[in-house]
């Protein structure tokens, strides 16, 4: 079978066709007797700075009237920032930015820690608490000491493991759309934008796997 190659002149151009072309196939799929959602993924290989970031940009700027797309890129992750306490250097917590992301944690029932954490256990051997009020995580870590377990509090993660806490806290939400959660019933389309950089080869495997799944 022949491969097609198609030329797209600008980025919007190729976020049309991925928004449509996902719409079209979606709208394919669906079956009278079928109510629940039906999922259609397009995959894109790109090197670092051909502009994989700024066609999320593009594809953010097709919605008509309201965001449509829960997104994971460069704008998501700077929804979670540093409080690091530098006057008393003892309490470090990440803040969490205003943004419809959140809304998970208006009049929730349910328990979004044990969602993220049921994510965050495969990647990563900290943990975290959810001050939903104030909206900010703080981080813990058990080491031995002496022979005995102890666990630190108020840590400071590093960058790659600040990631993978981010990349585990979208996935619990995409869950929650998928699901057709009543907060998050504005989602139409899921746009993932490299969340593998801060993951081993054999991590990679198994985002890919279940992604898929």
């Amino acid at each position: 079978m022949d491969a097609k190659m198609t030329e797209f002149k600008t980025l919007e151009k190729i976020a049309n066709h991925l928004k449509s072309n996902a719409i079209k196939k979606a709208d394919k799929n669906i079956k009278r007797e079928e109510e629940k959602k039906k999922i259609v993924v397009e995959v894109i290989f790109a090197h670092n700075g051909v502009g994989k970031t700024r066609l999320s940009g593009a594809f953010k700027e097709l919605a008509t009237e309201k965001s449509d797309t829960l997104y994971f890129n460069a704008f998501t992750e700077d929804l979670f920032h540093w409080d690091n306490d530098l006057e008393h250097n003892t309490t470090r917590v990440l803040q969490l930015k205003e943004s419809k992301f959140f809304k998970v944690f208006e009049g929730r029932g349910f328990d979004i820690e044990t969602r993220v954490r049921e994510f965050l256990s495969r990647y990563a051997d900290f943990d975290f608490s959810i001050d939903l009020k104030a909206k900010k995580v703080s981080f813990s870590r058990e080491i031995i000491k002496e022979g005995k377990k102890k666990k630190v509090e108020d840590i400071k993660i590093s960058r790659g493991e600040e990631n993978i806490f981010v990349w585990s806290f979208f996935l619990a939400i995409a869950g929650l759309a998928i699901d057709n959660d009543e907060n998050y019933k504005w989602v139409k389309t899921i746009y993932i934008d490299d969340p593998i950089s801060s993951l081993d080869d054999n991590n990679v495997i198994i985002v890919a796997s279940y992604l898929a799944n």
